[in-house]
C-alpha cells in the first residue's frame, strides 16, 4: 500500500504560483507563504490555513468566473491536506482536487498553467486506489503540460523534478532542478521564492546522493 505522501514542504501543496493583480488573491498569496514557511506546526498550522481557507473561499465568491481564485483555494485546501497529514489529510487532497478541476474548466493557462501543476502533485501525493485517486500517469501528464506552458519557471521545475526523483531518474531531474534554480526571482514573493529554492537544493542534494 503506498503511503500518503503530500509533505507541507513539497505540497501541494504548498505551492507557490505567480501572481495575480487583485489585492484580496495577493493578500491570500503572501499569507499562504508566511504559514507555509513559517515554524509552526501541528494544529497550529492546520488552524492557520482554515483560517486562510475561509478567505480564498470568500474570494471565489466575489469571483466566480476567475481560474486565478479557484487554483489558491486549491493550494491552500492541498497544503492543509499536507499540514494534516496521514489518512486525514484525503478529505483536503479531494477538495483541492475539486478547486483544481474547476480552475482548469474556466481557464487551463492562468497563473502560467498553475492548476496543472498543483493537479498534477496531486494526483502524484495522493494514493491510489481504493484509498484515494492518486496516479502517476495523470501526474506526469499535467506536469509536462504545465512545463509546456512555464518552461522556466520555479514550481513545474521542482515538482517535475520532485517526480522524476520518486521515479528514479536522477539525471533528467538533475535538470529539471537546474532549470529551476536558475528561474527569474518574482519581485512580488520573496519569501515563496527563498522556500522554494531551500526545496530545491534540498532535493539536489537527495538526488545527488542517490547518484553517488
Amino acid at each position: 500500500m503506498r503511503l500518503f505522501k503530500i509533505t507541507l514542504a513539497s505540497v501541494l501543496l504548498l505551492l507557490s504560483m505567480a501572481s495575480y493583480g487583485d489585492e484580496g488573491l495577493l493578500v491570500i498569496q503572501h499569507e499562504w507563504a508566511e504559514i507555509n514557511y513559517s515554524d509552526l506546526e501541528g494544529d497550529d498550522k492546520v488552524n492557520a490555513l482554515l483560517v486562510l481557507e475561509d478567505k480564498a473561499e470568500s474570494l471565489v465568491k466575489l469571483t466566480p468566473e476567475g481560474a486565478e481564485g479557484y487554483i489558491w483555494l486549491g493550494i491552500v485546501q492541498s497544503t492543509t491536506a499536507g499540514a494534516k497529514g496521514g489518512l486525514g489529510a484525503l478529505k483536503y487532497a479531494k477538495a483541492a482536487k475539486k478547486s483544481f478541476e474547476k480552475a482548469l474548466r474556466l481557464d487551463e493557462t492562468a497563473l502560467q498553467g498553475s492548476a496543472m501543476t498543483s493537479l498534477g502533485v496531486l494526483y502524484h501525493k495522493v494514493p491510489g486506489w481504493p484509498i484515494g485517486f492518486g496516479s502517476d500517469k495523470k501526474a506526469e501528464m499535467l506536469l509536462t503540460k504545465a512545463l509546456s506552458l512555464n518552461s522556466d519557471g520555479i514550481d513545474p521545475n521542482f515538482f517535475y523534478a520532485e517526480y522524476l526523483f520518486d521515479e528514479r531518474e536522477y539525471d533528467k531531474a538533475m535538470k529539471y532542478l537546474a532549470k529551476a534554480q536558475a528561474a527569474a526571482p518574482r519581485p512580488d514573493r520573496p519569501l515563496a521564492d527563498k522556500g522554494r529554492q531551500k526545496e530545491v537544493e534540498l532535493l539536489k542534494q537527495k538526488v545527488l546522493a542517490k547518484m553517488n
